[in-house]
């Protein structure tokens, strides 16, 4: 962020990618690949809007006395929010290991922790990340988003042992 062109850079490359994301979705002929490729764009689309939010502040900050320090508030909370943006594409995992409960995709809230006559068990489900293979020709395009972008884009299932 020491170069004022900064943003207009991640602009640029973010609306590039998601250009791309489109592009390659034509060649699909997997109705999974093209839902990846869907949701790929719309993420794109949600940092590009939060990359426009903070050259909107910058410009307005550079044109407009912020006498109360709100613009200078708001732009530091859209860049550190932009900082940590992170996407899942596919599945995603949360864990309690506090209460041993796990829930998948926001749903409902499952125990890891059975007992029985042989003992007490904990099992938790597992991500596991799709490989090259499967990605197909999403794969590249994601590896260089998360090098030139810095976005962590998760794309895994949930694996039951």
């Amino acid at each position: 962020m020491s170069n004022d062109w900064y943003y207009v850079h991640q602009l640029a490359v973010l609306a590039g990618f998601r250009l791309i994301v489109l592009a390659n979705r034509i060649g699909c002929e997997d109705e999974f690949l093209r839902e990846l490729h869907d949701e790929l764009a719309d993420e794109l689309a949600s940092a590009i809007a939060r990359v426009q939010s903070i050259t909107a502040l910058e410009r307005q900050l550079a044109n407009e006395p912020d006498e109360e320090g709100l613009a200078a508030f708001q732009l530091r909370g859209e860049e550190e929010c932009f900082a940590r943006f992170r996407t899942t594409l596919l599945d995603e995992l949360e864990m309690d290991f506090d209460t041993h409960e796990y829930r998948v995709n926001g749903g409902e809230w499952h125990y890891a922790l059975s007992a029985d006559c042989d003992g007490v068990e904990i099992n938790y489900p597992r991500l596991v990340a799709l490989t090259d293979a499967e990605l197909g020709t999403l794969a590249p395009i994601v590896r260089a988003i998360r090098s030139e972008v810095g976005i962590g884009i998760s794309i895994a299932r949930v694996v039951y042992d």
